[in-house]
């Protein structure tokens, strides 16, 4: 099967083929048909599978060869915003955006990515000539409608990537506020990593008999991806991380950590081993996340230190080494992190350091993939087998770092960052969502909640869940 069978246009397919790409993946191969059948889709696929083109190309296939697409003799003549995307942080619209643009570069179609972080003025004047196809985080977008700085009386397509993201980061209020604006008949599609009650219930009001494609079982984890377990002790992870790196000659490794605190303290640390790192998380301003991207992207950093509010925002070609300095609070979010390598069958690496501390998480963790991770003590490393478990928050600094299993506290309240956003490093525009080179977004937007603190993204509680950790972009 090639692109081109299922329907796109030469100049489509041209775009594809110019980034090294002909054979579609399997939600490419199943959703790229649905999309151009014209009704609603619930899609569902493990991260590094290709969403991203499975709903950009059918996207610009339906919106250039209709009778509107078909008469437009360029990219800057004045136009109606005709398809709207919805993304949680500011790097995945910008990554959304960027495949956009690679793969409509031989179309008359033009596009363009919103989002809180800089100011708004330059956004109103990209928008004053319409686009065709807008990419926004959903409270920066509701700003513009605020100001009446946008029309969406004429669109026609809607899709919500990372659905599920949106809604544990808080954005179901603000995503029921922009469907009361939307013209009621229209198509809609909901791309998610997982398929929770939640996104389901979602599904129901917002899709129309959707055809429904889930590519991987629920919750799954890449089979390509080696996983394995070193335990520790909670004050040696550090020394472990900085070994496990030299000993290995690792280039590349992507590091999470619980807290934006432990973020910065980690690459501190590092930097102290001779190791070039930095950090990105909710905190950091526009520039000093597309800095860290890119030069994370383009190799001339050799660690980069994430909170969860990337683990779905970052995507490259070939990463080899993801590694859980601290395990999630919610077990779906290691899914998630491990999800940034192994991507499009490439091969990848995900090493998990875990203490006491730890376990009931790692318990967790493992009941969710239905699988029991190989554990693998580092000599040097052994953990202290009679250390007592303490709290995690004793240690993060940050209240309401609850987990269950008996840990303490028990509400779910997503930690907020007053919806701040910025730009992200752009998508090299690979059909299975990743890609090399970076840029800023080709627009930003003002933050004007600034930091949120704990609590901001709150969905209410829910027994017996953990807070999420990251902040919401606009």
């Amino acid at each position: 099967m090639s692109f081109a069978t299922l329907g796109l246009s030469d100049a489509i397919v041209r775009a594809v083929t110019e980034q090294g790409y002909t054979t579609p993946t399997p939600i490419q191969a199943q959703a790229i048909p649905a999309v151009l059948g014209g009704g609603d889709l619930l899609a569902g696929a493990q991260t590094g599978t290709g969403k991203t083109a499975g709903f950009t190309l059918p996207l610009l296939q339906r919106l250039s060869s209709d009778a509107i697409g078909a008469a437009q003799k360029n990219k800057t003549a004045p136009r109606a915003v005709r398809a709207l995307i919805l993304a949680p942080t500011r790097e995945l619209a910008a990554q959304v955006e960027e495949s956009v643009r690679l793969y409509g570069k031989y179309t008359n179609l033009n596009s363009a990515v919103i989002f809180g972080g800089v100011g708004i003025n330059p956004q109103i004047k990209l928008l004053k000539h319409g686009v065709d196809i807008l990419v926004a985080t959903p409270g920066r977008l509701l700003d513009h409608v605020g100001q009446r700085t946008v029309d969406l009386s004429k669109v026609e397509i809607l899709i919500l990537d990372e659905a599920d993201r949106m809604l544990d980061m808080g954005f179901i209020h603000d995503i029921k506020k922009v469907l009361a604006i939307l013209p009621p008949k229209r198509q809609n599609l909901l791309f998610s990593a997982t398929f929770s009650d939640e996104i389901k219930a979602l599904a129901d009001k917002l899709l129309n008999n959707p055809a429904s494609i889930e590519v991987a079982r629920r919750n799954s984890t890449v089979e390509v991806i080696a996983q394995k377990i070193h335990p520790v002790d909670r004050d040696k992870k550090h020394p472990m991380l900085s070994h496990l790196i030299k000993e290995n000659d690792w280039h590349q490794v992507l590091v999470f950590t619980r807290t934006k605190h432990g973020a910065n303290k980690l690459v501190e640390q590092l930097g102290k081993d001779g190791i070039g790192a930095m950090a990105i998380h909710g905190n950091k301003s526009q520039s000093a996340r597309t800095k860290a991207l890119a030069e994370f992207k383009d190799g001339s950093l050799q660690v980069l230190v994430a909170t969860d509010i990337a683990a779905r925002g970052i995507d490259i070609d070939q990463l080899p080494h993801v590694v859980n300095y601290d395990l999630p609070n919610v077990p779906e979010d290691y899914v998630h992190r491990i999800g940034r390598t192994g991507r499009a069958g490439a091969t990848g690496e995900a090493v998990s350091l875990v203490c006491v501390d730890e376990h009931q998480m790692l318990k967790d963790i493992e009941k969710l993939i239905k699988q029991t991770l190989p554990r693998h003590v580092i000599p040097g490393f052994e953990p202290d087998l009679n250390a007592k478990a303490q709290p995690i928050q004793l240690r993060s600094g940050a209240p309401g770092h609850a987990n269950r299993g008996g840990r303490p506290g028990g509400g779910r309240g997503g930690q907020g960052q007053g919806r701040s956003a910025g730009a992200g490093a752009g998508n090299g525009g690979r059909p299975a969502g990743s890609g090399n080179g970076s840029r800023p977004a080709s627009a930003g937007g003002g933050n004007r909640g600034g930091n949120g603190g704990n609590g901001g993204a709150s969905r209410g509680p829910r027994t017996g869940a953990a807070p999420r950790q990251g902040g919401r972009d606009r």
